[in-house]
């Protein structure tokens, strides 16, 4: 796979340098993560750092940069989400990302909007599993995303500024 195989790339400005940007990987635990985690080899040579939902994944992520773990949140449990969303504000001020990469699901919703706040490109991966319709996620962050993506050409043809470039499994 090419260093930027879409047509789209994200520039820094002149005064950093390429390997300088930084990138936040953002997925929940299970098939959102392995999705996302298939396309490690774009983000290679990039300083990085990986926000998820469960503490088992430490070892796999740690590989791939800091790893902060926010616990699981959905929209039938709005305490979780509070809390969530409050642990992934510290994190987001803190690291300040460049991009940030997310395949979902309520976790990446949530770090996108506030990743679009201190002024991140957003590229959001829709997952293989959505064959008749964006996820609910997707569908919150495609307004703000500067490249959402999915994984069947039939989706990106029901709504704009969506694009098909090819599944990721």
């Amino acid at each position: 796979m090419e260093r930027y195989p879409y047509k789209y790339h994200f520039q820094l400005s002149p005064s950093s340098g390429e390997n300088s940007m930084r990138i936040c990987l953002v997925a929940s635990a299970g098939g959102h993560l392995s999705q996302l985690l298939k396309l490690a080899e774009c983000w290679d040579g990039y300083e990085l750092f990986c926000i998820t939902t469960s503490r088992l994944l430490h070892q796999t992520l740690h590989r791939e940069g800091r790893v902060y773990v926010v616990g699981e949140c959905n929209r039938q449990h709005p305490l979780r989400v509070i809390k969530v969303l409050l642990r992934c504000i510290r994190i987001v001020l803190r690291e300040k990302p460049h991009v940030v990469i997310s395949t979902g699901a309520a976790v990446g919703c949530i770090a996108c909007f506030l990743g679009k706040l201190v002024s991140a490109k957003i590229v959001w991966i829709d997952s293989i599993t959505n064959v008749e319709r964006i996820s609910l996620s997707g569908r919150m962050v495609k307004h703000i995303a500067d490249l959402f993506l999915v994984q069947w050409p039939d989706l990106a043809s029901q709504y704009k500024s969506v694009e098909y470039v090819g599944a990721v499994i």
